[in-house]
């Protein structure tokens, strides 16, 4: 559905007349899961884009405030909750703004530094107590469940890729994970450690954002950057600044394999094909080397 200036202003206007005289600007480029909305200069509007999106917004409301305290960067702070209404039939967000730059728009960024930075968030994220909180399933894509949870797409994008890309090397880093089995007791990951939701101020990771996908489970999914940010150097500052054995950076490898074999089988309509062709496989070739 169409989710624009004009709804969002619509729904503002009927639910937080405190703030109907603020500004509504989109952010660009605004995410996929929500479309997001400047609401003045110190809040901004999560929209889910569909259904499936919608699950997250509840969890993100009771879960950030226990997260924020515990972590060494700045999360999003939800500030209000919007109900459905018949123009916009699911939940949505009012969350503090915070202002920084996206990772993949920044600029004189060292990538040990980064890794460093993120190793310690994603370790203090692992020690928010998981009493009562949600277990990976649906509402997190499978993110924090095993990898094999999508050997289906796998074995998909392998033979659909056969002749293009070395299916067989693929295979193997993809089969030693699935060898592995989760044996840690489960901890909170965020699920989409990626680019967008990574921002930086003064040349340094300042916030990490969009925990829709996040939970409790195997923090293997957080650990894909590893090969599709980071180059070597950072990534062995990443890997010797994080707790976890070496099954589950196995699993980490699989789901950095995982999301790149889908984009070079399945190239997306909404961005650039052959720039994100040759992105996904300098990705291959870390994950593969």
């Amino acid at each position: 559905m169409e989710i624009d200036e004009e709804l969002v202003h619509r729904l503002v206007d009927e639910q937080f007349p405190q703030w109907r005289e603020l500004s509504i600007r989109r952010v660009v480029p605004g995410g996929w899961d929500n479309r997001t909305f400047r609401l003045g200069d110190e809040l901004l509007v999560r929209m889910p884009s569909a259904d499936g999106y919608a699950v997250a917004v509840a969890k993100e409301q009771r879960w950030l405030p226990v997260i924020a305290p515990r972590v060494p960067l700045a999360v999003p702070s939800p500030v209000a909750l919007g109900s459905p209404t018949g123009e916009f039939p699911r939940p949505w967000s009012v969350y503090r703004w915070i202002d920084g730059t996206p990772l993949g728009d920044a600029t004189h960024i060292d990538l040990q530094d980064l890794a460093a930075d993120l190793a310690g968030f994603l370790t203090s994220l692992a020690k928010v107590e998981t009493d009562a909180a949600p277990a990976a399933g649906p509402h997190s894509f499978w993110r924090g469940a095993h990898p094999r949870v999508y050997d289906d797409d796998v074995q998909r994008c392998l033979t659909a890729l056969e002749g293009r890309i070395d299916t067989a090397a693929a295979r193997a880093v993809w089969d030693a994970a699935m060898e592995t089995e989760i044996t840690a007791p489960p901890v909170w990951f965020h699920g989409d450690i990626a680019p967008g939701n990574l921002l930086v101020r003064e040349g340094r990771l300042s916030a990490v954002i969009d925990f829709g996908t996040s939970g409790v489970g195997d923090p293997a999914c957080d650990l894909a950057i590893a090969w599709t940010v980071f180059d070597d150097a950072a990534h062995e500052v990443f890997r010797s600044r994080m707790p976890w054995d070496d099954d589950t950076w196995s699993r980490g490898r699989a789901w950095a394999l995982w999301k790149t074999l889908l984009t070079l089988a399945h190239p997306s309509n909404t961005h650039d094909p052959e720039a994100e062709a040759r992105a996904s496989l300098a990705v291959l070739g870390r994950v593969l080397a």
